[in-house]
């Protein structure tokens, strides 16, 4: 193959990923994929706003400071400016305590009954700078700040990017403790940039949050762009209202779609199960104001029951309702066993390469396997995919 040849090919290999790449962080995404702003003093007492569009700010408390608590005074007029004009207001520290654990919480019970974005809302911990050389050190020291954020009844947050994270930090303790956690910079470049390039996005297990500029307008401002809808955390009550309501309606009975090799397949049989939600799962259903859920129950991890959601939205995910012989989910029946065919992930392997060998969609490889296409995937671990 000559050069121009295998440069084309290159060329139409990288469209095609970059094509699949994007229909995920679009379907995976808030439908509105609301932006904001983040301030720190620089940004006067009452704040600098982006524009009309924005839904969210967060503004910066303070922070852990060479060895000391060094709160912003800008914070408690940028929250009630930001309030004042319609925003969903939350919270970030600097957290410049390393590894250190007795300053992690000394920081944590400085700052959070400090706090004045609503309950439930953010607070994140800016850790870009001053880590240890213990990367069990500083994640220790950040699991402890995040579990007293969550105690304190906020929604905690982890930012940096993804490079310090990835050197620093154990990012997968962060992202299985808290699921997706994470306020990730990266910037194509300082020109000002009014939306997301999501070919510079950081992809990553646990982003939640990403900030795409720091010349959001001209002069410079950081913008943001929420990926999952956590900016509405604190100030969706109308929401809760129906997530609860929904969570009763979800104690019913499904129509049972699949088991997998260990289990049986019976369609036109149903299974009582109940809906849980517990930090233990990593993907549950969000409710919005407006919006209807509908569930399918589908077994699809030993003898555990996933019930596979979709919502008004398009959106969906999985939910793991509990094991389909436990007290509240029924009589498990005899039926006919499902047979499978596995692929053994080996080494270079993507969700795109074996989607492709197999003649399935990113998306429906990972959501039959019970995962998303930004979860990590081993060399010797199976996947179905037939």
């Amino acid at each position: 193959m000559n050069k121009h040849k295998l440069r084309a090919l290159i060329l139409m290999v990288g469209a095609i990923f970059m094509a699949f790449f994007m229909v995920n962080v679009t379907s995976q995404a808030s439908t509105s994929r609301d932006q904001g702003v983040d301030w720190s003093k620089f940004q006067s007492n009452s704040g600098v706003f982006g524009y009309s569009t924005d839904k969210f700010v967060f503004s910066q408390a303070g922070g852990f400071y060479g060895g000391t608590n060094i709160p912003q005074t800008t914070y408690a007029s940028q929250v009630a400016s930001a309030k004042q004009a319609g925003k969903r207001v939350h919270t970030y520290l600097w957290d410049g305590v390393g590894g250190n654990m007795t300053n992690a919480k000394a920081m944590m019970a400085y700052y959070l009954p400090r706090v004045k974005t609503p309950k439930g809302s953010i607070v994140a911990l800016d850790y870009e700078d001053g880590a240890s050389n213990s990367v069990t050190s500083n994640t220790n020291a950040i699991l402890a700040q995040m579990k007293l954020i969550k105690d304190a009844g906020f929604t905690p947050v982890l930012y940096s990017g993804k490079a310090y994270l990835n050197t620093h930090v154990n990012v997968a303790a962060i992202v299985r403790a808290y699921g997706n956690c994470l306020w990730l910079a990266e910037y194509p470049d300082y020109l000002v940039r009014t939306k997301p390039d999501y070919n510079w996005f950081p992809s990553m297990d646990g982003v939640a949050i990403f900030q795409f500029t720091s010349m959001y307008k001209a002069g410079g401002l950081d913008g943001d762009v929420d990926l999952t809808g956590i900016t509405k955390s604190g100030y969706t009550t109308a929401s809760k209202a129906k997530a609860q309501a929904n969570v009763k309606k979800a104690q019913a009975t499904f129509k049972v779609v699949k088991y997998n090799q260990r289990g049986v397949f019976y369609p036109n049989r149903t299974l009582a199960v109940r809906y849980t939600d517990s930090d233990k799962i990593s993907q549950v259903a969000t409710y919005y104001k407006g919006e209807s859920v509908t569930y399918n129950a589908v077994i699809i991890e030993h003898d555990y029951v996933w019930a596979r959601y979709t919502r008004s939205n398009g959106l969906y995910g999985f939910i793991k309702l509990g094991v389909t012989n436990g007290h509240d989910y029924g009589k498990r029946v005899t039926g006919q066993p499902v047979s499978h065919t596995y692929y053994t992930v080996k080494s270079g392997d993507s969700w795109w390469t074996i989607a492709q060998r197999n003649g399935l969609s990113m998306t429906t490889l990972a959501s039959q396997n019970g995962k998303s296409i930004y979860t990590t995937i081993y060399p010797g671990q199976r996947l179905v995919v037939r």
